[in-house]
């Protein structure tokens, strides 16, 4: 457990010195302090336009994040050559892995935490805003953060067997589909007239990718009267959920780089 925790801290220090992450870091404050702004572009809602907006460069910053981040691990030292340096020391190639992945949550932790403190400060401070933010904000970084924990597990996936410039578009890919694959899977499931080639096609995305709609939660936070069932018990299954998927993908890429040569 102590070589884990060494190289965790290790790439937290050198991933908060990264400059590419430092400016997307910048560009998201950025924004969050100009979203007040937006109050004057609908001015009978503009609570619910300033927290949906401020959500959302969360969200994309989180994503950039995660994915910039985890893509370069595992390369970047085997580039430099100091995996051989770290290898020749006790440590097992699985205790450098979970180390490099658990850096890389705590950076996303710690830059999206300063992100959402920085929205709450900007929100109540900004001179002309509707001082009211839903008792259930908390809800929307949290399960951001669970979000990008799976993203950056699949970037971590892919960083064991291909180069980091495919890893971003496989990783944005999965993203992205990801995130529509749900509603298109109902769609499919539902509709008359649909092939049984597209059904079973559209279950085994449903199954097979990570569903990461299950943490886009705007729509419950900015209109509280949408939210359906206990959000404390869907915090639970889309936590555990989060924990199955990444475990498992942590889980393959272990295999892959124990047969890996470097």
């Amino acid at each position: 457990m102590i070589p884990i925790l060494a190289i965790a801290g290790t790439t937290l220090g050198e991933a908060i010195r990264r400059k590419v992450l430092l400016i997307i870091l910048l560009i998201g404050l950025g924004l969050l302090i100009v979203t007040p702004g937006l109050q004057q572009l609908s001015p009978r809602q503009a609570n619910t336009v300033v927290i949906a907006f401020g959500l959302g460069v969360i969200q994309m910053v989180g994503a950039l994040v995660a994915v910039v981040l985890t893509i370069s691990l595992i390369p970047q030292e085997i580039e430099r050559r100091t995996i051989y340096t770290i290898l020749a020391k006790p440590v097992q190639r699985h205790q450098f892995l979970i180390g490099k992945f658990l850096g890389s949550v705590a950076t996303i932790l710690v830059l999206m935490a300063m992100m959402t403190v920085v929205f709450i400060l900007v929100f109540y401070f900004a001179p002309g805003q509707e001082k009211q933010l839903p008792p259930n904000l908390w809800q929307g970084p949290t399960l951001f953060f669970l979000q990008m924990v799976i993203l950056a597990a699949v970037a971590m996936f892919f960083s064991t067997f291909v180069s980091p410039l495919v890893n971003f578009f496989l990783s944005f890919g999965v993203y992205v589909v990801g995130n529509l694959a749900n509603p298109l899977f109902e769609s499919l499931a539902s509709g008359r007239g649909v092939s049984e080639i597209a059904r079973v096609g559209a279950v085994l995305i449903h199954y097979v990718l990570p569903n990461f709609a299950n943490y886009n939660v705007q729509n419950p936070i900015i209109n509280p009267e949408s939210v359906v069932g206990s959000p404390q018990v869907y915090v639970i299954q889309v936590l555990l959920y989060a924990v199955v998927y990444t475990s498992i993908l942590l889980l393959g890429s272990v295999l892959i780089f124990d047969r890996r040569e470097v």
